[in-house]
């Protein structure tokens, strides 16, 4: 068991909800922060078929069965389910709470917002966020850490990561992605995966995908849909604030994994991820997953865009705090150098500041004429 970040966050909200909702990625340890956080509640997994069974032949009778607080384990297996919980949370004679958790959105999201919404706290539990694993365990070098990736299991096992993610990927394939939807072509959409992987951190284009995956352009969208449904992947969003009227509007595609994102471009060993081109994406994904993660952890959305225009001007990481937009310039050299600025220098321009952040593959933190630069390692830290 991995001390979460989202266990803080969990303390000020559990006194306020009556019904808490993790939802993520398989494997990504929503089941264990439930039954280690909620010890004394008790616990039941849709999982199992018998326990599905008679929750789908008597939902309401199965409810009565539960007489104290409750986890309801991998809940996306009959969300009809949720239905009838509305009522018992709208009972205020009722002291019962429970936590629900789930690995697929597009059907659980969809229901929660039916069913609990204003009722229920909806909470993103990814894979490890770096400073989640203990300083044992941590990677100690940027490439064994994009390798390996985030998920629990292979640092708790140490399992060798090629193999964990095969496997991981073809359960995926043969579980998730059949719940939700009938796609009889598995070897096309492989295909497509894997064209999505070779794009991480470029803009989206689906004519382009679908081109090249040998399939229709509305079924690329779907099965783009369906990745970031079931948490494989996510889009960036351009910020749209019109400091230039030739600004991109087309999102960016990152994986919420690098281990992941590793198998599916074939990469095998680190050596072979040293050399490869798509390392600095393969970087600069993780830099923004990470991110990304660190705003679930705390509760809240994450505020995150990118800026580009069509001059060849780009801001890879852009956090929205109203006002003032914080500039992220993400590079994966290992050695600092001025013109990694030039981006956040232009933009910052643009809007009339003089402050942004330089994150890079070196080892030092510092202050470069008024910006903050960096280490990988230290991405929430402030610099000293």
């Amino acid at each position: 068991m991995y001390t979460r970040k989202l266990e803080t966050y969990l303390n000020t909200i559990t006194d306020r909800y009556r019904a808490i909702t993790f939802i993520g990625p398989r494997q990504s340890g929503k089941t264990t922060l439930a039954r280690n956080f909620f010890r004394e509640y008790d616990y039941i997994s849709f999982e199992d078929p018998d326990t599905r069974l008679r929750v789908q032949s008597d939902p309401k009778g199965f409810l009565r069965s539960i007489r104290r607080n409750c986890i309801i384990d991998e809940v996306q297996r009959f969300p009809e389910f949720l239905s009838y919980l509305q009522g018992i949370l709208d009972d205020k004679s009722d002291p019962r709470k429970f936590v629900l958790t789930g690995s697929n959105s597009l059907l659980l999201s969809a229901k929660i917002s039916q069913s609990l919404a204003g009722r229920a706290r909806l909470l993103c539990v990814l894979p490890l966020q770096r400073d989640e694993l203990p300083e044992t365990e941590r990677p100690q070098d940027i490439d064994t850490m994009l390798f390996c990736g985030s998920y629990p299991r292979i640092y708790d096992e140490k399992l060798e990561p090629t193999a964990w993610y095969g496997d991981y990927y073809q359960t995926y394939v043969e579980k998730d992605i059949r719940s939700l939807t009938h796609i009889e072509n598995l070897a096309g959409f492989d295909r497509f995966v894997r064209l999505v992987a070779g794009r991480s951190g470029q803009l989206v284009n689906h004519s382009s995908l679908a081109s090249d995956a040998g399939i229709s352009s509305p079924t690329a969208k779907s099965w783009l849909s369906l990745l970031e449904a079931s948490f494989i992947c996510y889009t960036l969003q351009p910020h749209f604030r019109n400091f230039s009227k030739r600004i991109i509007k087309s999102p960016k595609v990152y994986f919420y994994d690098t281990g992941l994102l590793c198998y599916l471009l074939r990469i095998r060993d680190l050596k072979q991820l040293e050399s490869h081109p798509l390392r600095g994406a393969i970087f600069e994904n993780w830099v923004i997953s990470e991110h990304f993660k660190n705003a679930f952890n705390l509760g809240r959305e994450a505020p995150y865009y990118f800026w580009r225009d069509q001059h060849g001007h780009e801001v890879d990481l852009i956090c929205d705090q109203g006002q003032i937009l914080d500039l992220i310039e993400i590079k994966s050299g290992q050695t600092f150098h001025p013109d990694f600025l030039k981006n956040i220098l232009w933009l910052g321009s643009l809007q009339g500041t003089h402050t942004g952040t330089l994150i890079y593959g070196g080892a030092d933190s510092f202050e470069f004429k008024g910006y903050t630069i960096r280490s990988w390692d230290k991405l929430f830290q402030v610099a000293t």
